[in-house]
């Protein structure tokens, strides 16, 4: 949801900054890797209950995924490797979130509610392999209600108050299984046209086409 216009509005602020980081140093992979850390601290945060410490460390990992995209256009190192890796953290950071998610609820409340995070993290992982999916066929496959950016947002409006952190995280299930069954829907009619969107141009450009896609570290599924 926050692809197009507005991530090219975004990126007039954080280029400038991105470069400034190159100068004093810092790379692309530096900041994902950084970022996965804060991760780690924020899921230990969320297990403990110190929900307030959780928020600002989260909002901290923010601008490490906010800026490694421009350090990797701006240091002129963006490559397949990158945003493979880049890719690979996120998904590993989503596990470690919820995973923290499902240790609080263990402690601190009775019955099957530990599966709640459990369904959250699936459908998550659905939304991102439909999209990886959909991309290798050369369809069109962004966009969508509750992207990545917006299950973070969303989370971290959970941990302000402990009282709405459950139903946040209901109404965190509930939008994302309507964007991954949102995307379902969509790839599939565009797979079943005569002429799908980007098919003919996946079939004669599609080892481009992938490439594009991994020199771009800043869209996210």
């Amino acid at each position: 949801m926050l692809d197009g216009n507005f991530r090219k509005s975004v990126e007039t602020v954080t280029l400038p900054t991105g470069r400034w980081l190159v100068r004093i140093g810092f790379s692309a992979d530096v900041l994902t890797f950084s970022g996965l850390v804060f991760y780690i601290a924020t899921a230990f945060m969320i297990a403990v209950g110190h929900f307030w410490i959780a928020a600002v460390l989260l909002t901290l990992t923010g601008f490490h995924d906010l800026f490694d995209g421009p350090v990797a256009k701006a240091s002129k190192r963006a490559s397949q490797r990158g945003a493979f890796f880049d890719s690979v953290i996120d998904r590993i950071t989503d596990a470690l979130l919820l995973g923290g998610v499902a240790y609080y609820l263990t402690a601190h409340h009775h019955g099957q509610l530990v599966l709640l995070p459990f369904a959250i993290v699936t459908t998550t992982f659905m939304i991102s392999y439909q999209r990886s999916k959909a991309e290798s066929l050369g369809l069109a496959a962004k966009g969508g209600l509750m992207e990545r950016a917006e299950r973070m947002i969303l989370l971290g409006i959970g941990m302000l108050a402990k009282p709405i952190f459950i139903p946040v995280l209901w109404l965190l299930l509930v939008l994302t299984f309507m964007t991954a069954a949102g995307r379902f829907w969509r790839i599939w009619k565009i797979a079943a046209s005569p002429d799908p969107p980007m098919m003919q141009a996946g079939r004669i450009h599609h080892h481009s086409t992938r490439l594009r896609r991994g020199l771009s570290r800043t869209s996210r599924p």
